[in-house]
């Protein structure tokens, strides 16, 4: 995957990833509009599909919820790179099917606008602005299969059907 770095710091906590005022909605098209909001109000106009979230440490702390990694991909990024995630966050990422790296050298050599190239099962990150390239722990055959079905429910649907 190849897109555009949107860079944020440490403990984006997941009410500003998609505020507690919009959770009266699961529908996913509407939560995308107002992803990032409380942390850059204009991230939802210039973000693209296939562009990629940046952040330090501990990104998706906080609140428990599945809205924010559904608003993530809703908003079309492709993943999101950080130097270290909240174990809940990682984990409603993945059963979304949201593609979520913890690479702190990647996460801090990114800035906002640099052309990042990905390839999730070799585990390399190069930063194509920069030229740098980074190694991270590829996932697991279990995890990259989820992902590739769209998320934990599309996985066992389609697990059930063989």
């Amino acid at each position: 995957m190849r897109g555009k770095a949107h860079v944020f710091g440490n403990d984006v906590n997941t009410d500003e990833i998609i505020p507690a005022r919009y959770l009266n909605t699961i529908e996913p098209a509407a939560l995308a509009k107002h992803c990032m909001e409380d942390a850059d109000a204009e991230f939802v106009k210039k973000a693209r599909p296939g562009d990629i979230i940046v952040a330090g440490e501990n990104f998706g702390c906080g609140s428990s919820r599945e809205h924010a990694p559904i608003a993530i991909k809703a908003a079309g990024m492709a993943c999101v790179v950080a130097g270290s995630f909240a174990r809940i966050f990682f984990r409603n990422a993945i059963n979304i099917g949201l593609p979520i790296i913890a690479c702190p050298e990647a996460a801090a050599d990114a800035s906002d606008g640099d052309e990042l190239d990905i390839d999730l099962a070799a585990g390399r990150l190069k930063n194509l602005t920069t030229g740098n390239s980074f190694a991270f722990p590829p996932f697991t055959s279990e995890i990259q299969a989820i992902i590739e079905a769209g998320g934990l429910m599309a996985f066992v649907k389609g697990q059930v059907r063989k």
